[in-house]
């Protein structure tokens, strides 16, 4: 039997573990909430419309024999003037558009075109559907860098919140099983003891996955994700010579060949850094902000035309154009909706791409990149999931299932998800709302469990969680400028000690 002193001490390690959860809960659940929906946005529109309108549908003729690609490409650059071709995307079924993105010097377009007669079908700007603003509110907030670093801060503390929970909700059952499914009648009990069973069995089922979607979501962020992990598990540039570049070769004599091919014009670098520095996939093929390339291949140079290297592509005879490229990727095995980014600078390159992170298709474990040399046709990387390192398959799967391209019944588990972290998060919103005081004088203020307690740190518990907040850069700024910010301020102002503790 535990003496007095002993449970005293196990209800001062509670309270304060207590309020710490209250505390990260606090600050994470608003932006929980507005991920949450957005993500429930962006499910909707890419499984309805299209993440770029690709679903659109046209009548299928009886020949069924469609265009070529090159004429449905003159049709989508004469609805924008003095515009260069960047992107094709090619049918997902034989009902809907193939989709050309154009580029002026000061606009871009997204033109939706009937594959079969090659009449327009839609053109709006690239990156402007419901999507497309779903898809930014979940990056960035629509503020840019600050909310990028906001929603890592959040996603870092969430994985504190989780530890918390499971701590305090352990300690309420001290059984994995009970924790699951709680063996006391709730329905007999007062609403409160209600809503936190709601609360937390909600949160056991769903924190290991909450745990996965913090953790991939973070890997697309701009400090643990773009500056920790992710460049240092980029696919290794220097297997198709970016650097040192190899010795160039005579373009002259591939010039009439070239007719059909865009005139120069660099997509994310300057002209005269083109032959000098080879931009990223992320920098060349991303479309706005839009992630299109895949986690592993986003920081990685992108291959340079006009060079010694490659081999086994388009034969020298055959003239290398959107037709040819379009002919040569079906040869190779690209099926359905797949993506060809044409070269936009004199070293650039044609990219045939078909991932799941851009809605190609289904499984990640088919994800392909393939770059063409636009002098010689050789192709100078053929890349496969298999040749990603560890943690970019893990990625690829992380975001499939992240992102619920894996078929229906990922798309059903995602919007679950989605509505369980909401529940949640409301959830402890009432759990506060109805654990004020009920006095007015002393109902002002965050009213924290172990009100006006000075508790006191517990360390076993906050060596692990100080741990996991130094991996997560963010998280450990934010505890530090929160300590900095109660020891020089808050504890010495009377009136924000009272609101805030």
């Amino acid at each position: 039997m535990d003496t007095p002193s002993n449970q005293s001490t196990n209800n001062q390690r509670y309270f304060t573990v207590w309020r710490w959860h209250f505390y990260a809960g606090i600050f994470v659940a608003p932006f929980l909430i507005v991920l949450a929906i957005t993500a429930l946005g962006m499910l909707f529109m890419s499984n309805t419309v299209g993440r770029d309108n690709d679903r659109l549908t046209v009548i299928v003729p009886e020949s069924t024999v469609q265009a070529p690609v090159s004429t449905q490409a003159k049709n989508a650059l004469s609805t924008l003037s003095d515009s260069t071709l960047v992107k094709y995307i090619a049918p997902r079924d034989t009902d809907t558009v193939a989709l050309f993105q154009i580029k002026s010097d000061d606009q871009s377009n997204m033109v939706a075109v009937n594959p079969y007669t090659a009449d327009i079908v839609q053109s709006v700007p690239t990156s402007s559907g419901l999507y497309s603003t779903f898809n930014d509110i979940h990056s960035d907030l629509l503020i840019g860098k600050v909310g990028d670093y906001l929603l890592e801060t959040a996603a870092s503390l969430t994985i504190l919140m989780i530890l918390s929970g499971w701590y305090l909700w352990w300690q309420k059952h001290k059984s994995v099983k009970a924790m699951l499914i709680p063996n006391e009648r709730v329905t007999n009990k007062k609403k409160r003891s209600f809503i936190r069973t709601i609360h937390a069995t909600l949160g056991s089922w769903i924190s290991v996955l909450l745990l996965f979607f913090c953790i991939s979501g973070m890997a697309w962020a701009g400090v643990w994700g773009e500056r920790v992990v992710q460049a240092w598990s980029q696919f290794p540039a220097g297997k198709w010579g970016v650097a040192p570049v190899p010795v160039s070769i005579d373009h002259s004599q591939h010039a009439a060949m070239q007719e059909s091919t865009p005139a120069p014009h660099v997509h994310g670098a300057a002209a005269s850094e083109a032959h000098t520095e080879a931009p990223t996939h992320g920098s060349a093929l991303n479309s706005s902000d839009t992630k299109e390339v895949p986690w592993v291949l986003e920081l990685t140079p992108m291959p340079v035309s006009g060079t010694t290297m490659g081999k086994d592509g388009i034969a020298a005879n055959i003239p290398i154009m959107i037709d040819t490229v379009d002919r040569y990727a079906r040869e190779i095995g690209f099926e359905g909706r797949y993506q060809l980014n044409l070269p936009q600078s004199s070293t650039g390159v044609w990219t045939i791409s078909q991932d799941s992170m851009s809605y190609d298709m289904k499984s990640p474990t088919a994800d392909r990149t393939v770059h063409i040399d636009r002098y010689s046709g050789n192709v100078l990387a053929d890349i496969h999931f298999d040749d990603y390192n560890a943690f970019g398959k893990f990625m690829a799967a992380g975001i499939a299932l992240h992102m619920g391209t894996l078929g229906w019944w990922s798309v059903l588990a995602n919007v679950l998800f989605c509505l369980a972290v909401i529940t949640i998060c409301v959830s402890g919103y009432i759990m506060w709302w109805q654990r004020r005081p009920r006095q007015a004088s002393d109902s002002a203020g965050l009213n924290p469990p172990a009100r006006g307690l000075n508790v006191s740190v517990w360390w076993p518990l906050a060596i692990p969680l100080l741990i996991v907040a130094i991996i997560f850069p963010t998280a450990i700024i934010a505890i530090i400028a929160i300590a900095l910010l109660d020891f020089l301020v808050i504890s010495r102002v009377g009136f924000l000690q009272k609101w805030l503790k």
